[in-house]
């Protein structure tokens, strides 16, 4: 039989470059299928050329991340609070910054056509694999797409916690930007990392690349590099409202 080879990532946000660079990094590998779990195009700057790119492509299965939701409904991060809650000229800035993102984001996407197609998107997708191993993609955790999402810091009861009742051997996830593989009564748990927006030192576009037959399963995380300088010079050309905290968060993390 011959082995699938699946490319699985979340977390572009309007990221083309960094989504280009993952594509070919896929091509490159021989993959046939395309698993992307959620955050497609809010905090970046071309969220209609991404989803453009990502309806192009063969056999996929997309599934919904919190911010995507946000960008549909008008709704914001519960972190954020509102406007009845926040006390601090900060929290008034966080407030007013994720508003205006998600805003600007919904009338890029809404012109181009997308928004519809956007909120159609499913909440989570199952998979089995050819060796009978029951897959769940989910953006944040098992029945959500927002929260703590499952983290590297958490311990074994927390991650326990997080997963049960999945009906899964093997469970992808995005949201915290931060790569995991934990295994966990059986329970394997996946988060490549990000295409966009690191929460680590590790700046390259992330995305994991699983190969599949009859006789089992293997995963490889994968690392490619892009132009990040391009899309930081691209938020201010688009006029993003949230250009100059996105540049900060960026620049931020320590280089690798």
């Amino acid at each position: 039989m011959t082995a699938s080879r699946v490319a699985i990532f979340s977390d572009v946000h309007g990221n083309v470059p960094a989504l280009e660079a993952v594509l070919a990094d896929a091509a490159a590998a021989g993959v046939d299928e395309y698993w992307i779990i959620g955050d497609l195009v809010a905090n970046g700057p071309r969220p209609a050329e991404t989803l453009s790119r990502l309806t192009e492509l063969p056999n996929t299965k997309i599934i919904r991340g919190n911010t995507d939701r946000y960008t549909v409904t008008g709704e914001h991060p519960r972190v954020a609070g509102s406007i009845e809650t926040v006390r601090t000229p900060e929290e008034i800035g966080v407030l007013l910054r994720t508003v205006a993102a998600i805003s600007w984001t919904r009338g890029v996407v809404t012109e181009a056509g997308f928004l519809a197609w956007l909120g159609a998107l499913p909440l989570d997708a199952r998979v089995t694999l050819p060796d009978g191993t029951r897959v769940l993609l989910v953006h944040a955790a098992p029945g959500t797409d927002d929260g703590p999402g499952i983290s590297p810091a958490m311990s074994d009861d927390e991650v326990r916690a997080a997963v049960a009742g999945a009906e899964a051997e093997l469970i992808f996830v995005g949201h915290t930007h931060k790569p995991l593989d934990r295994t966990v009564d059986g329970i394997r748990v996946i988060n490549s990392g990000s295409v966009s927006l690191p929460a680590s030192a590790e700046r390259r576009a992330c995305w994991t690349l699983l190969t599949a037959d009859d006789r089992g399963h293997t995963i490889e995380p994968r690392r490619v590099d892009y132009d990040l300088d391009e899309v930081l010079a691209d938020l201010q050309r688009v006029s993003h409202p949230s250009a100059d905290w996105l540049q900060e968060k960026f620049r931020s993390q320590p280089a690798r």
